[in-house]
């Protein structure tokens, strides 16, 4: 069943019960859209800068050099031979 036999069905049901009818399907699409893009905005700007994409980029990649220099260092390559990494 598509959404326009559905929402015919609900018309015949509201109908029958004496009930306002409801909204056709695609009438709050656009302000949907728009109220998603405004949540999307408000949260932006009140989400701490720690907590933003970019930041947390940064501090992946940061834990990440830091656990390859450690597991470098544990496989010994102090004496100057570069270690292998993921062998």
């Amino acid at each position: 069943m598509n959404a326009g036999q559905q929402h015919l069905l609900d018309l015949y049901r509201a109908a029958q019960r004496g009930e306002a009818a409801p909204p056709a399907p695609g009438t709050h699409t656009v302000r949907t859209a728009r109220e998603i893009q405004q949540w999307h905005r408000f949260r932006a700007v009140v989400t701490a800068p720690a907590d933003r994409l970019p930041s947390r980029i940064r501090r992946a990649v940061r834990s990440a050099a830091t656990l390859l220099r450690r597991e470098a260092g544990a496989t010994g390559a102090r004496d100057g031979a570069p270690a292998r990494v993921g062998s």
